[in-house]
């Protein structure tokens, strides 16, 4: 076998081949259950492709843990992790 900077030779057509079916898949994967999420929380679903740019997405994952969600609006409820209400006293 041919050695061309330690790869062997031919291995570049099948690392692009399984990329270029590969890369859509993963996406696919990454997106649907933040579209799922954003849907039930109240955001607009097409936030969900802001999980595929690098950097960006951990601070989408961040504002989407932490922050408001519409969907909470106007029905009495906390927000997770928020105050307990049922303590006395409180």
């Amino acid at each position: 076998m041919l050695m061309y900077h330690g790869f062997y030779h031919g291995f570049f057509p099948g690392w692009f081949g399984f990329w270029g079916f590969g890369w859509p898949l993963m996406a696919a994967i990454a997106v649907i259950p933040f579209w799922r999420i954003c849907t039930r929380v109240g955001h607009s679903p097409w936030l969900s492709l802001l999980i595929l740019i690098p950097m960006v997405n951990l601070i989408f994952l961040y504002i989407l843990a932490f922050g408001e969600w519409p969907a909470l609006r106007g029905t009495g409820q906390p927000p997770a992790g928020g105050a307990n209400s049922s303590t006395p006293g409180r």
